[in-house]
Protein backbone atom coordinates (compact mmCIF):
# COMPACT_ATOMS: atom_id res chain seq x y z
CA UNK A 1 0.00 0.00 0.00
CA UNK A 2 3.00 2.41 0.58
CA UNK A 3 3.34 2.79 -3.52
CA UNK A 4 -0.45 3.95 -3.51
CA UNK A 5 0.00 6.22 -0.56
CA UNK A 6 3.44 7.62 -2.28
CA UNK A 7 1.47 8.52 -5.29
CA UNK A 8 -1.25 10.21 -3.60
CA UNK A 9 0.49 12.10 -1.67
CA UNK A 10 2.71 13.22 -5.07
CA UNK A 11 -0.52 14.52 -6.36
CA UNK A 12 -1.91 16.06 -3.10
CA UNK A 13 1.71 18.21 -3.46
CA UNK A 14 0.43 19.47 -7.01
CA UNK A 15 -2.89 20.98 -5.39
CA UNK A 16 -2.05 24.42 -5.96
CA UNK A 17 -2.83 27.63 -3.05
CA UNK A 18 -5.84 28.38 -2.54
CA UNK A 19 -7.71 25.45 -3.97
CA UNK A 20 -9.01 22.19 -2.62
CA UNK A 21 -9.19 18.22 -4.31
CA UNK A 22 -11.27 15.72 -2.60
CA UNK A 23 -10.60 12.04 -1.56
CA UNK A 24 -12.39 10.60 -4.78
CA UNK A 25 -10.35 12.68 -6.98
CA UNK A 26 -6.90 12.31 -5.74
CA UNK A 27 -8.08 8.41 -6.02
CA UNK A 28 -8.99 9.04 -9.76
CA UNK A 29 -5.82 10.80 -10.60
CA UNK A 30 -4.05 7.98 -8.71
CA UNK A 31 -5.94 5.51 -11.31
CA UNK A 32 -8.31 3.77 -9.08
CA UNK A 33 -11.61 5.54 -8.56
CA UNK A 34 -11.88 2.99 -5.44
CA UNK A 35 -9.36 4.38 -3.53
CA UNK A 36 -10.94 7.29 -1.62
CA UNK A 37 -10.61 5.79 1.56
CA UNK A 38 -7.06 5.04 0.94
CA UNK A 39 -6.59 8.31 0.10
CA UNK A 40 -8.21 9.54 3.61
CA UNK A 41 -5.87 6.89 5.05
CA UNK A 42 -2.74 9.10 2.95
CA UNK A 43 -3.56 11.71 4.32
CA UNK A 44 -3.66 10.94 7.57
CA UNK A 45 -0.47 9.33 7.55
CA UNK A 46 1.22 12.58 5.18
CA UNK A 47 4.71 13.44 5.58
CA UNK A 48 4.86 17.14 6.60
CA UNK A 49 5.53 18.63 3.09
CA UNK A 50 2.17 16.98 1.83
CA UNK A 51 -0.79 19.77 2.35
CA UNK A 52 -3.01 17.38 3.73
CA UNK A 53 -5.09 20.79 4.41
CA UNK A 54 -5.80 21.21 0.90
CA UNK A 55 -8.04 17.59 0.74
CA UNK A 56 -11.67 17.54 1.61
CA UNK A 57 -14.47 15.16 1.70
CA UNK A 58 -16.91 15.00 -1.44
CA UNK A 59 -19.13 17.71 -0.07
CA UNK A 60 -16.66 20.05 0.54
CA UNK A 61 -16.56 19.29 4.38
CA UNK A 62 -13.19 19.81 5.99
CA UNK A 63 -12.20 17.31 8.97
CA UNK A 64 -11.08 19.65 12.11
CA UNK A 65 -11.57 23.01 12.85
CA UNK A 66 -7.82 24.02 12.42
CA UNK A 67 -8.24 22.75 8.25
CA UNK A 68 -10.83 25.47 8.04
CA UNK A 69 -8.32 28.09 9.17
CA UNK A 70 -5.36 26.60 7.01
CA UNK A 71 -8.09 26.80 4.04
CA UNK A 72 -9.15 30.22 5.22
CA UNK A 73 -5.29 31.60 5.21
CA UNK A 74 -4.88 30.31 1.81
CA UNK A 75 -8.00 32.50 0.06
CA UNK A 76 -10.05 29.54 0.24
CA UNK A 77 -14.10 30.49 0.68
CA UNK A 78 -16.77 28.35 2.47
CA UNK A 79 -20.09 28.25 1.59
CA UNK A 80 -23.01 29.67 4.83
CA UNK A 81 -23.43 25.75 6.23
CA UNK A 82 -19.55 25.25 6.46
CA UNK A 83 -18.30 23.40 3.58
CA UNK A 84 -15.49 24.27 0.58
CA UNK A 85 -17.43 26.01 -2.21
CA UNK A 86 -16.04 23.46 -4.27
CA UNK A 87 -17.27 24.97 -7.51
CA UNK A 88 -14.93 27.72 -6.84
CA UNK A 89 -12.05 26.15 -5.14
CA UNK A 90 -11.56 22.92 -6.48
CA UNK A 91 -8.41 21.41 -8.15
CA UNK A 92 -9.27 19.64 -11.16
CA UNK A 93 -5.87 18.09 -11.74
CA UNK A 94 -2.41 18.44 -13.34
Amino acid sequence: MSGAFETIWALARQVPHGTVVTYGQLARLAGNPHWARVAGYAMHAAPEDVPWQRVVNRLGEVHSPRQRVLLEGEGVGFLPDGRVDLARFSWLGP
